[in-house]
């Protein structure tokens, strides 16, 4: 780089930036600028570095291009004497991080007007106070309405999100009083049986092996395969039968328990020929006690693990105690999202899992791609109404990894693909939508993570595709 001599006002009023400025102004350009050559191929500012100098381009032809997952993207380039290019945010001052948005080049040797950033935002400001105000309300009302629509956007999934968790988690609440209840009803039941069991009536060796055959039965229920209603039918009338042949009351009753918790009438032979015949119906009605409060204790057990399960899901998908950005397996993120809209999946939708195990961790921003995660199901799930296949895919692709989420919906219209990710755009009814969904996904994916994020959709094949760039090896 090598510096030349000065510029006059009519040098600078040939310029279309300059050509209304008056000789004060244009004096202290004169004095603060510097004009600086270049040679072809010379970069004269790099993406990212603070931005020092707001530049004009004098004579010469320069490009300006932007790093976008490692390609060197070309965004303009030009040769009109006037054009501009570096701290092109001068007039925020320490608003932002002045930082160079773009790469500057020269593509042929180049003569620029240098202006430093903070001193020219100084000047600018007394120049034209009104225009600088409306520019720093331009800039930072957009900005604002964008952290506004995103946090709207957040707060519409929580409560969404929060609707669906607090009634899955109340089912197994529900389920674990219910179970409490009956379950100090059963133990209950049991030492009342127990004391007319052991009242004198039966010796100690039968009473010994009626606890032996207690322990067999509790190992019984813990392993009892599932049956199908014809087999559990079928049984039934088996059991039910063989009580009625000993003329134990209620034997219907008894029958059912029994062949929940896994036992046939090979084990309640085994009670049989343990306990004398008058002692044969409290024996049975014990044993019954046994086994329905350890069918509850498993039901407790269930209840509970699926509220630990949801917790768990809630944990990581809101990514509570950890940091924003963290190297993460994308599928546990998936996987909770799902856990989270279990309740708007219905019965009627299948949900397919394909997932790519070998695929590594990745560095993200694990709240805000669950948030993706969230908006695009979500919208699957609507798309197919009460029916359908939900498809759940990751793949590695060339340099990224790939995460579809597919529906087998009516698709989304070829007019209406190009204007899916616009801001507010929604093709839900009034009332069911807020259009922001799919911009905010847009612009996690693909201004925060640098990634890709598409539409591919066909009548009864939809798949919006998510493409994260895999880190340098």
């Amino acid at each position: 780089m090598s510096t030349s001599g000065l510029l006059s006002h009519e040098d600078l009023r040939a310029l279309f930036l300059f050509e209304q400025l008056d000789d004060e102004q244009l004096d202290w350009i004169v004095d603060n600028g510097d004009v600086v050559e270049h040679p072809a191929g010379a970069e004269v500012a790099r993406e990212g570095e603070t931005a020092e100098c707001f530049y004009v381009l004098l004579d010469g032809e320069i490009r300006l291009s932007r790093a976008v997952r490692g390609d060197d993207v070309e965004l303009m380039r030009g040769s009109r004497a006037g054009v501009y290019a570096g701290a092109t945010q001068f007039y925020l001052g320490d608003q932002v991080t002045q930082t160079y948005s773009a790469t500057l080049r020269a593509l042929t040797d180049v003569r620029l007007l240098a202006l430093p950033a903070p001193q020219f935002a100084a000047a600018f400001s007394r120049w034209f106070p009104m225009a600088v105000h409306l520019l720093q309300g331009m800039f930072v009302g957009i900005r604002n309405s964008d952290e506004i629509v995103g946090q709207r956007e957040k707060l519409l999934a929580l409560g969404k999100l929060s609707a669906g968790l607090m009634h899955e988690l109340n089912n197994p609440a529900a389920a674990a009083a219910r179970a409490t209840q009956a379950l100090r009803e059963r133990v209950a039941g049991m030492r009342s049986k127990l004391a007319k069991l052991a009242d004198g009536r039966i010796d100690g060796e039968q009473l010994r092996t009626l606890t032996e055959l207690q322990d067999d039965f509790v190992e019984t229920v813990r392993d009892a395969p599932p049956l199908s209603a014809l087999e559990t039918s079928d049984r039934e009338d088996e059991l039910g039968e063989w009580l009625d042949e000993r003329g134990i009351a209620g034997s219907w009753d008894l029958a059912a328990v029994f062949v929940g918790g896994g036992l046939d009438t090979s084990a309640l032979t085994r009670v049989e020929r343990t306990v004398a015949e008058t002692f044969l119906e409290p024996a049975l009605r014990w044993l019954a006690y046994t086994v329905e409060t350890e069918t509850i204790m498993s039901e407790l057990i269930d209840a509970s693990g699926r509220i630990s399960t949801l917790v768990g899901a809630a944990r990581q998908y809101s990514q509570m105690d950890r940091a924003p950005s963290q190297v993460v397996d994308l599928h546990e993120g998936l996987d909770s999202t799902l856990v989270m809209l279990g309740r708007d999946i219905g019965p009627g939708i299948d949900v397919v899992k394909d997932y790519d195990r070998t695929l590594p961790r990745l560095p993200v921003y694990s709240a805000e791609l669950n948030q993706v995660w969230t908006n695009l199901i979500d919208n699957a799930v609507d798309a197919m109404g009460d029916r359908g296949t939900l498809t759940v895919r990751t793949a590695r692709e060339g340099g990224d990894v790939l995460v579809e989420i597919g529906d087998t919906g009516p698709g989304v219209p070829p007019d209406l693909r190009r204007r899916v990710f616009e801001p507010f755009f929604t093709t839900k009814g009034v009332g069911e939508g807020t259009g922001l969904g799919l911009d905010v996904s847009w612009r996690i994916v693909v201004t925060r993570h640098g990634g890709d994020l598409r539409v591919v959709s066909e009548p009864g094949d939809t798949r919006f595709q998510v493409r994260l760039p895999l880190p340098a090896a």
